[in-house]
């Protein structure tokens, strides 16, 4: 994984909120709330929460009892989540989640939702959960399952590929559809110290938008995707165009729909 694949900032956050969001991250935020609430964890600590979609989605689905405090490397995401708000207060910290900042067993439950493919050291950022979960708390976390399910990510990847086919940018199948197998999933959450087994759940969504250029400009600019581009002397609108006119092909000019797919994971502490 590049060093630029976990930089998430300049207009990259307000794009991110505004079109990945409700295309690929709101349906697996409601699904996360939804067992999340079944758990009756009062202290829930999230990581790599980005602008907020899950966060947003705890504190509306979650008793007015339970408290969030929720974290993320990248300083200007928080400012965007921060920005939009919560129904009801709820903690924002910079934090990495390799190295806490936070006393051991002091939650019951640690949420991730596709963070955790940007980990450089996965085991050691489910170590750190673990540290700080209370005995019997919940590690989940979410992952997306590979590119090939994932509709407009794989167009947009293999359309780029065909544009620049010296140097294919590849941040979508690298890094987040790069860490979607079951064993090597299983097998970090292990070697983090888990002694319990960690359910796996594959979950299938829609992705939905007006045309095809929402996902193309969601995914070209609005994603670390946009500093390969740039990298490769590209212009955006150029690649975001290429990418359009390649979703409108496979899915049509008009309201566009295609699969994702993720899994969810759940550990017991």
């Amino acid at each position: 994984m590049s060093v630029s694949d976990r930089v998430f900032a300049g207009s990259i956050p307000q794009i991110y909120e505004s079109h990945l969001v409700p295309l690929i991250f709101a349906p697996y935020a409601v699904e996360t709330a939804q067992r999340l609430s079944k758990l009756n964890g009062s202290r829930i600590l999230e990581i790599a929460a980005g602008t907020g979609v899950v966060t947003r989605a705890l504190a509306s689905t979650l008793g007015e009892g339970s408290e969030i405090i929720a974290t993320d490397l990248n300083q200007a995401m928080l400012d965007q989540a921060a920005a939009i708000g919560t129904s009801r207060p709820v903690q924002w910290q910079q934090a990495d989640a390799q190295n806490l900042p936070f006393a051991d067993h002091c939650f019951d439950v640690v949420v991730c939702q596709f963070g955790a493919m940007f980990f450089p050291d996965k085991p050691r950022a489910f170590a750190e959960a673990r540290r700080v979960l209370r005995q019997g708390g919940t590690l989940m976390i979410s992952v997306w399952d590979r590119i090939e399910t994932n509709e407009f990510a794989d167009v947009v990847t293999a359309a780029l590929a065909a544009h620049i086919p010296h140097d294919p940018p590849r941040f979508l199948a690298r890094t987040p559809h790069g860490y979607c197998e079951r064993d090597p999933i299983a097998r970090d959450i292990a070697a983090a110290g888990f002694l319990n087994v960690a359910q796996i759940d594959t979950v299938a969504a829609r992705s939905r938008a007006v045309s095809a250029g929402v996902p193309a400009f969601a995914y070209c600019q609005g994603t670390p995707l946009r500093s390969e581009i740039e990298a490769r002397g590209i212009p955006l609108a150029e690649a975001t165009d290429v990418a359009a006119a390649a979703i409108a092909r496979r899915f049509g000019s008009g309201t566009v729909d295609g699969t994702i797919q993720a899994h969810i994971i759940s550990v017991e502490a």
